[in-house]
């Protein structure tokens, strides 16, 4: 399913690129990340999904990296990044702070963001709040709301307790369509998932479970795609017509044969979707 997506007009003047050495919005260390791209881009964000990495988007990587500065990151205690202690009741908007921080490092007054589940809750917020920073964005199979909070947080209490191993052991029947038949890279994202630290994990988590980003979605004047996994458990396509339906203009997009993580399941169409919405960009 393919919903047009209405053009607006940016009346609005871009601000001036920030200098380097911008007072820093966040109190915790940089999250690991890497650059791509000709340096003189347009710069374009990708955010991961929980208990993932950057390399959640190495599949489209090389064909965004020829048009655009892209610059992935990883979550905290995810992948490169450190396990900073996140304070009691963190919420999306602490994950936030640290992009913008990148963002403002390397002078980028204006950017197009792309994030998948926790990572597109991110780039929701930050379009939500920050709405002259963020020129673009694509929201790929996640939520306003991510269901129940108490299992969110009954999840975060378990991690604390027992660990990842068990949670990252049964990925795949949260990630993909077809959890017998996992797509390549499917081996490296479960062991980055091991390999995530607890306590940030369980951090994440309860920011989910705070998380109700419905109030907000009206205020997005972003150019918007939403792309659902036709096969999404975690965040079925209902989700998606909900955000789609509440960002003005928003484009909808409904992959087939796709779960959660559909970039890596369905890599091509993810990548049409958002060469369509950058097109403008390039």
């Amino acid at each position: 399913m393919d919903r047009s997506l209405a053009r607006r007009p940016d009346d609005a003047p871009a601000p001036a690129p920030r200098r380097q050495d911008a007072p820093r919005r966040s109190p915790y260390p940089p999250p690991h990340h890497l650059l791509d791209g000709p340096p003189d881009a347009p710069l374009l964000v990708l955010g991961p999904s929980l208990g993932t990495s950057l390399r959640l988007w190495e599949p489209q990587l090389a064909a965004l990296a020829r048009h655009f500065r892209v610059l992935r990151y990883d979550l905290p205690g995810h992948g490169g990044s450190p396990a900073y202690p996140l304070p009691a009741g963190a919420t999306v908007a602490d994950l936030a702070r640290p992009v913008l921080d990148l963002a403002d490092g390397l002078g980028a007054g204006r950017f197009a963001y792309a994030g998948v589940s926790l990572g597109a809750a991110v780039g929701a917020h930050l379009a939500a709040h920050h709405p002259d920073r963020v020129s673009h964005l694509a929201l790929v199979c996640t939520s306003a709301h991510f269901g129940d909070p108490a299992a969110w947080r009954a999840r975060a209490a378990l991690v604390r307790k027992e660990g990842l191993a068990a949670l990252a052991d049964a990925a795949p029947s949260r990630w993909f369509a077809d959890p017998d038949a996992p797509p390549p890279g499917a081996a490296e994202l479960q062991a980055d998932h091991r390999a995530a630290d607890p306590g940030a994990y369980a951090a994440c988590c309860e920011a989910l479970a705070a998380l109700d980003l419905r109030p907000d979605l009206p205020r997005i004047t972003a150019r918007t795609l939403v792309v659902a996994g036709a096969g999404d458990r975690a965040t079925p396509p209902a989700h998606a017509r909900e955000l789609a339906a509440a960002i003005p203009g928003a484009r909808l997009v409904e992959v087939p044969g796709a779960g959660h993580l559909a970039g890596t399941e369905r890599p091509g169409a993810v990548l049409t979707a958002l060469e369509a919405l950058l097109e403008d960009l390039r």
